[in-house]
């Protein structure tokens, strides 16, 4: 097990893991996330735990439940308690991101590799990005992310 200074929220059963310096946004975007559907798992560290094939996702216990919402303090949240994780996604600044980028990146964990996408968490697109992110890697994965009843698939 690790322990990473980060935010961790589920969408659709599985972990995101938002990375950044303090300051970044990641617990802003999360509380944005969650206002959308999604849930907190754990907010400023996070435990990644290899299990098997994949990453498990965890909240320290001292810290579990707990958000800082910058203006108001530590709030309590209802959590999930573990989830594997999908991708990691570091938020930068606009300017620092690749327009086109020319290849992909990963995070890795004793030879368990997730995508690792770039992310500016203030853009106003940031909830919808995350969100095409989730289908995005579910696809790579040959897991449909359209309704049974879709038309389109």
């Amino acid at each position: 097990m690790i322990r990473m200074h980060a935010t961790a929220i589920s969408i659709d059963d599985h972990a995101i893991l938002l990375r950044g310096p303090s300051g970044m946004g990641k617990s802003d975007l999360a509380l944005r996330l969650i206002d959308d559907g999604a849930h907190l798992i754990a907010d400023d560290y996070v435990e990644l735990h290899p299990v098997q094939d994949q990453i498990i996702v965890t909240a320290p216990a001292q810290t579990a439940g707990q958000m800082e919402v910058r203006g108001l303090g530590l709030i309590c949240l209802p959590i999930v308690t573990r989830r594997p994780l999908l991708y990691v996604c570091d938020l930068v600044r606009l300017e620092q991101m690749e327009r086109f980028p020319q290849r992909s990146y990963h995070f890795s964990l004793d030879n368990r590799t997730v995508p690792l996408f770039q992310l500016d968490g203030a853009a106003a697109s940031a909830v919808a990005r995350v969100k095409l992110m989730v289908d995005l890697v579910l696809q790579r994965q040959g897991i449909s992310v359209l309704p049974e009843d879709s038309p389109y698939e």
